[in-house]
C-alpha cells in the first residue's frame, strides 16, 4: 500500500523525531493514504518555515508485515480514539508502547471542536456525534524503529508554494 509523508525536505530514511507540540498520537513518524493531505502538510510547512519548496514522499507500506507489532486502529472518531488523542494533547510525560497506531486526523476544524470539549462546552458524545459528520483523512503513526522498517522509499515529489 502506498502512503505520503509530507514535509519541506526529502526522507528517503524516516526516522522517529520529537515533536516541539503535542501530537494526536504522540512521537514519531506519521503519514496517511491521501497524497491531498500530504500536499496539505507540504504546504503549511512551506508557509510556517517561509520556504518555496517541499516534498510529498511516496513510500510502499508492507503492512502484512505488521503481525509482530503491537498496533491500535481507529476506523472513526470513537471514544476510545478521543481519549488516546487526548491523552497524547494534554498528559504531559504521556507515552503508549504501540509501534504503529492508525486513525482519522484531526485537522483544525477538528480542532475547534476539541477546544469546546475542553472547555466544557461540548460533551464526549456531542463532540463524537460532530465528529462523525465530518469527512476525515486517516494517518499513520509509526513510533518505533521496528515500525519504521515496514517502510520502503519510494520518491519524493516536489511541492511548489
Amino acid at each position: 500500500m502506498r502512503i505520503y509523508h509530507g514535509c519541506i525536505e526529502r526522507v528517503v530514511v524516516p526516522e522517529i523525531r520529537q515533536s516541539n507540540r503535542t501530537l494526536d498520537y504522540g512521537t514519531g513518524f506519521y503519514a496517511t493514504t491521501s497524497f491531498s493531505q500530504a500536499q496539505d502538510w507540504v504546504h503549511r510547512r512551506l508557509r510556517e518555515a517561509c520556504v518555496d519548496v517541499g516534498y510529498v514522499n511516496v513510500y510502499e507500506f508492507d503492512s502484512a508485515s505488521i503481525q509482530n507489532l503491537k498496533t491500535i486502529s481507529f476506523r472513526a472518531p470513537t471514544e476510545q480514539w478521543l481519549d488516546f488523542v487526548m491523552q497524547n494533547r494534554t498528559q504531559k510525560g504521556f507515552t503508549h508502547d504501540y509501534d504503529i497506531v492508525y486513525g482519522p486526523v484531526a485537522n483544525d476544524r477538528v480542532y475547534a471542536a476539541f477546544a469546546l470539549y475542553e472547555g466544557g462546552l461540548l460533551d464526549k458524545q456531542s463532540l463524537i456525534s460532530e465528529l462523525k459528520t465530518y469527512k476525515l483523512v486517516d494517518q499513520y503513526l509509526f513510533h518505533t524503529e521496528q515500525a519504521l522498517q515496514t517502510l520502503t522509499f519510494i520518491e519524493a515529489k516536489e511541492v511548489a508554494r
